[in-house]
């Protein structure tokens, strides 16, 4: 496909995203019916798409609308990139801009804030001066993270063995055990140094958070919202112990058991928790805001109605976990979104609710080069 044939693909997928079809099953649905396109075109495409789901408001002012053709125009814009040599007319791709369009881009474009107004105030309430880095930081693709498994290799090794597959890396401070992929991403998961459970993908905050965690040998840990498991598996190539998964809807778990073996740890999923843990690990449904650069679609579907039906949802976990928790060991939240409502203030409104429970620290990783924003509380039982 060419450049512009490619461009012109991308606004068909926003289209279909603007009618309300999910961007992944958009470009899914696109892809199903483009046989002809390659891998590089489908990258492409992706960046194309992703890259105005990123930064909507400024493509809509620089491109002078927010029907799909307009979004991508923008996009262009945004990036310097003369349209012109994209939008031809030629072969597939979109039709020359019109007079209307070559003047459409708005003087103070950009002062736009790519976030909902409403969501700003939050920003500013719970990041104060950091709320307008923290928006900027958003527009920007996320960096691709490693976390080399201590129980397989050491970092430097797995750095050498990655780079001898095509996988070009460096070692980066934010976790002892984390690379930041420098070239080569879309080898990771057919590579050798990956099937043999060398290296996980996982976000550098999600690592520093799971090491900042004290974990002594032989300790009952349970990651009572597992998901894909990407956090107990973390924590298991720390230390010797038992590790138990248990997830609300268990089909997100299905993965674990192969991802476990091939990291070489065992995890028990378990679909009613029972017993006493030394330590259980509430990664709770959240609005996700400190991950939009990997999922921007989110952030503009986020309402403040859901928002609050999450915090609801939040307390109510910890209330669920808790009782599973050892006499001396911990309660450990931890969200990756960076709005104090699902943060602090649940933490806040647990602990008056259960005086039984002391908060023993909070502890925030601000969206990064290296990572995205995380934040993690540790509770434990007033003695």
């Amino acid at each position: 496909m060419t450049p512009g044939a490619r461009v012109a693909a991308a606004i068909e997928v926003l289209e279909r995203i603007r009618a309300g079809e999910p961007a992944e099953k958009a470009l899914t649905n696109w892809a199903r019916t483009a046989r002809y396109a390659g891998s590089k075109d489908r990258a492409a495409l992706r960046d194309h798409v992703f890259s105005v789901l990123r930064c909507w408001r400024s493509c809509a002012a620089w491109g002078g609308g927010e029907d799909g053709r307009a979004l991508l125009l923008g996009s262009l814009r945004l990036q310097g990139i003369d349209a012109d040599t994209i939008f031809t007319g030629e072969g597939h791709a979109p039709a020359p801009l019109t007079e209307v369009e070559r003047v459409s881009a708005v003087p103070d474009a950009t002062a736009v804030r790519d976030l909902p107004d409403w969501l700003w105030e939050r920003f500013e309430a719970s990041l104060g001066a950091n709320a307008e880095a923290a928006v900027e930081a958003l527009r920007v693709r996320a960096p691709i993270m490693l976390r080399v498994n201590a129980r397989r290799a050491t970092r430097a090794a797995a750095q050498a063995r990655l780079a001898s597959e095509g996988i070009v890396t460096q070692p980066v401070e934010i976790a002892r055990h984390a690379l930041q992929v420098i070239d080569g991403e879309r080898k990771i998961t057919t590579s050798q140094c990956y099937a043999e459970g060398w290296v996980e993908l996982q976000d550098g905050s999600s690592q520093a958070a799971m090491e900042a965690l004290e974990l002594p040998d032989g300790a009952r840990v349970l990651d009572y919202c597992a998901g894909g498991g990407g956090k107990v598996l973390a924590l298991a190539a720390r230390v010797t112990g038992a590790f138990f998964a248990h997830d609300a809807a268990p089909q997100r778990m299905r993965d674990l058991p192969v991802r476990a073996a091939r990291a070489g740890v065992d995890v028990g999923l378990l679909a009613q928790p029972e017993g006493e843990f030394d330590l259980v690990l509430c990664d709770a449904p959240c609005s996700g805001s400190g991950t939009w650069r990997r999922t921007p679609e989110a952030k503009w579907a986020l309402t403040p109605e859901r928002l609050e039906e999450l915090t609801r949802l939040q307390l109510r976990i910890l209330s669920e976990a808790a009782p599973l928790v050892a006499p001396a060991g911990r309660l450990v939240y931890a969200t990756c979104s960076v709005l104090k409502e699902e943060n602090q203030d649940v933490i806040a409104r647990f602990a008056r609710e259960n005086p039984e429970w002391t908060v023993r620290d909070m502890q925030h990783w601000p969206i990064s080069e290296t990572g995205d924003g995380f934040f993690l509380s540790q509770l434990e039982r007033v003695r």
